[in-house]
């Protein structure tokens, strides 16, 4: 723009000439406004994704920081076909998983251990060393005895198979993908290198001998060096002024730390020479120019936003043109690199006072990098050079910045970081449910409900053990965690006909954010809070927390669904499950109908097949036990036996017609008899009644004296339970 602009002015008022002088300085103008920020190596990694090629230098890690690799080794995908369904209920579905294993170099220094690990920006391991997706992960440290990874040796060969000692690595084993797109995802690893706090003799070990380096880097949380050290140094040098000094057999870094005391020099000596500077002073000082941009900017990996790239600015006037940056790749809070560029801005800013300072004698501490103050002159000064010629030794000193050490806060920012929940193992209740009549509710109907202490359960894998110890797989149970729990107390026996007032359950529920809430009659009626507690299937009007997870349950409905045979079956620490809609309706052809199988699930979290019998078994298929036994003795001695029968599916009170029977016929299997004599006679009935003769009637009574008759109706495909009438 200024270009174009003083080219214009510059030929109207001086022709060609004065046009060109315009546009040489208008450029001079744009470079300085519009040129790019000085940005000095090395880079910093955004966003930099594992790579597998050959000829890339392994980076140098130190202290804590967060790491992408090099793939090194890989195995095709593997493929897992996984069928559900196929029976009468359900169409069969064939799905497709895939899973690798995979080795990442991480670094060519020895690494002390690995933290989190990212994949696709999402956490696969957790700060516990968690997996949050199926798979094992092993890492090598790189030192310089560790033997070869066995998945390779077992791929590869022993003969062929290094095991990259001075090289730091991991291996992942059957890692599932279907997370990831079916493919090796972008993994970062966070690393821990060193402890403790990071000083540049570990920089320098093994690249430069006899070198005292011991200069701490306080704030640098780690730090990663891809390229040469003088380009590491480099960086470091405006946040921690290195200064060198070759002077004795040992190379010294930054020398002023080993002084006991500042050195106060002598008065500076003049010089016969019309040509040396000072003259009869002796010394001649200087302040330069803001030719250069100080630094400015500091780019870094910010500890508190999980390691991505922050930048920080010092204070202060804006100069002419872009602010110098440097990128530094180090993990710093954000406070430490406010406090890091803020020092650096401050040097810089003092650094143009410069002073020529000249001595006749020589002090063998005061040597580049030594700390010295001057008499007359305020301040302390750095000791930058010297030079020993006829005159004297001239000493060039540069001002330090009278400012001690900052301390200044910053504020990292907001950042949406991944949780870190560890995988909790899963707790499995299995149960079938009574029918509720509708046709196409699967009968029997197995339910599987998995669940977990944490949130941070990610579901498991439902399998079937029909008693042979072979797991068949039957589906996943979802992220859903069912709200279940054990009893803390026995619930006594009550009368499953009446609203049960005075009875009341406690139980404690197994996760912290789990809750029960109160329902109204109304709802009740509608099959609110219906829950299975052992295997009585209730429903509770009051939910009352008791603390620990622990709650009273009160104002019950007892043996719903036909499960009034368990109402005095109650015992301490048996299952607990809200029956809400939740969990996974499993399929009865694969289950199949062997009384020993059992479900089992596996997690992430789970290191061994977490099983449970499965509750209420054939209730889905068994009649309701009748109700409502009588005899009726005649005047002739003859006796009437009546009852009224249930039906299956009928959980509502229908005044204005008969239930329908839900079988294919009407049938009852009746005996009469005792404890000690067994069964004497039976009877197969088509109708809810049976009449006896007197004469038959005798026989009976007088065969076994208080005996009672055992009614039972005949369903489809199983009997009900019995319901037993007393002669007396």
């Amino acid at each position: 723009m200024a270009t174009l602009i003083l080219s214009a002015i510059g030929t109207a008022f001086g022709g060609p000439l004065g046009g060109a002088l315009g546009a040489l300085i208008g450029r001079q103008v744009d470079n300085l406004v519009f040129r790019s920020p000085a940005r000095e190596a090395p880079r910093l990694a955004e966003l930099k994704l594992t790579t597998s090629s050959y000829g890339l230098a392994m980076p140098r890690h130190y202290g804590r920081m967060r790491v992408s690799g090099q793939v090194i080794w890989a195995t095709d995908l593997v493929e897992s076909r996984d069928q559900q369904g196929g029976g009468k209920s359900s169409p069969a579905t064939t799905s497709y998983s895939y899973s690798a294993s995979f080795a990442i170099a991480l670094g060519s220094r020895p690494i002390g251990s690995i933290g989190r690990v990212w994949a696709d920006g999402k956490l696969l391991r957790g700060a516990a060393g968690d997996m949050k997706v199926a798979g094992t992960m092993r890492f090598h440290s790189g030192e310089a005895q560790q033997s070869a990874d066995p998945l390779l040796v077992l791929a590869e060969g022993s003969d062929r198979c290094p095991a990259y000692r001075g090289l730091a690595y991991v291996v992942f084993e059957d890692l599932q993908l279907s997370e990831f797109g079916n493919r090796i995802p972008t993994l970062s690893f966070e690393i821990f290198a060193d402890t403790g706090t990071l000083d540049l003799s570990r920089l320098v070990a093994g690249v430069v001998e006899d070198c005292d380096a011991d200069l701490p880097l306080t704030g640098l949380a780690g730090l990663s060096c891809e390229g040469p050290l003088a380009e590491t140094l480099q960086a470091l040098d405006p946040f921690y002024a290195i200064d060198a000094d070759a002077a004795e057999e040992q190379l010294v870094l930054r020398p002023e730390r080993l002084q006991s005391a500042v050195i106060a020099l002598q008065e500076s000596a003049t010089s016969t020479r019309r040509e040396d500077f000072g003259g009869n002073a002796g010394y001649a000082r200087k302040r330069a120019g803001e030719t250069q941009q100080p630094v400015r900017v500091l780019r870094y990996y910010d500890v508190d936003r999980d390691f991505q790239p922050g930048a920080q600015r010092a204070s202060g006037r804006p100069l002419p043109g872009q602010p110098r940056a440097i990128e530094l790749p180090a993990a710093l809070t954000a406070s430490d690199a406010r406090m890091l560029v803020e020092t650096a801005a401050q040097r810089s800013q003092w650094s143009r006072q410069t002073i020529s300072w000249r001595v006749t004698s020589h002090n063998p501490a005061v040597r580049p990098g030594a700390k010295v103050s001057l008499p007359g002159h305020p301040g302390l000064w750095r000791v930058e050079s010297w030079e020993w010629h006829d005159q004297g030794i001239d000493l060039s000193l540069v001002r330090l910045s009278p400012n001690g050490a900052l301390t200044l806060f910053a504020d990292p920012g907001r950042a949406s970081q991944a949780s870190d929940i560890v995988a909790a193992p899963t707790t499995l209740i299995a149960a079938e449910l009574p029918w509720d009549g509708n046709a196409t509710t699967p009968v029997p109907l197995i339910l599987a409900a998995a669940s977990s202490a944490l949130a941070g359960w990610s579901g498991a894998a439902l399998y079937v053990d029909q008693g042979d110890g072979a797991l068949q797989p039957l589906a996943t149970s979802g992220r859903f965690r069912a709200r279940i729990g054990t009893a803390s107390a026995v619930l006594p026996a009550a009368n499953p006909l009446l609203f049960d007032r005075h009875s009341s359950a406690i139980v404690t529920l197994l996760a912290d954010d789990f809750a029960l809430v109160d329902a109204t009659s109304w709802q009740l009626t509608m099959g609110a809070n219906r829950a299975l507690l052992g295997d009585e299937i209730i429903q509770f009007a009051s939910a009352e927390p008791l603390g620990q997870r622990r709650w009273k349950l009160s104002g019950l409905w007892r043996g719903r669904g036909g499960t009034e045979w368990s109402v005095a079956s109650h015992a301490t620490g048996e299952r607990f499950l809200l029956l809400d809609g939740g969990g996974t309706v499993l399929d009865p052809q694969v289950v199949g109908d062997t009384p020993q199988a059992v479900i089992a699930a596996i997690g992430i979290g789970d290191s061994a097949p977490v099983t449970a019998p499965i509750a209420l078994r054939g209730i889905g298929w068994r009649p309701l036990r009748p109700v409502h036994g009588r005899v009726a003795h005649l005047s002739d001695g003859s006796a009437v036996l009546s009852w009224t029968r249930r039906a299956r599916g009928g959980w509502t009170w229908n005044d204005a017609g008969e239930m329908p029977l839900n079988e294919q016929s009407e049938a009852y299997s009746v005996s009469y008899g005792s404890n000690s004599a067994g069964e004497i006679a039976t009877w197969d009935l088509a109708v809810p009644n049976l009449a006896l003769p007197a004469a038959a009637f005798a026989q009976l009574t007088q065969a076994v004296p208080g005996g009672r008759f055992l009614v039972r109706q005949r369903g489809d495909r199983s009997l009900s339970d019995a319901l037993a009438i007393s002669v007396t």
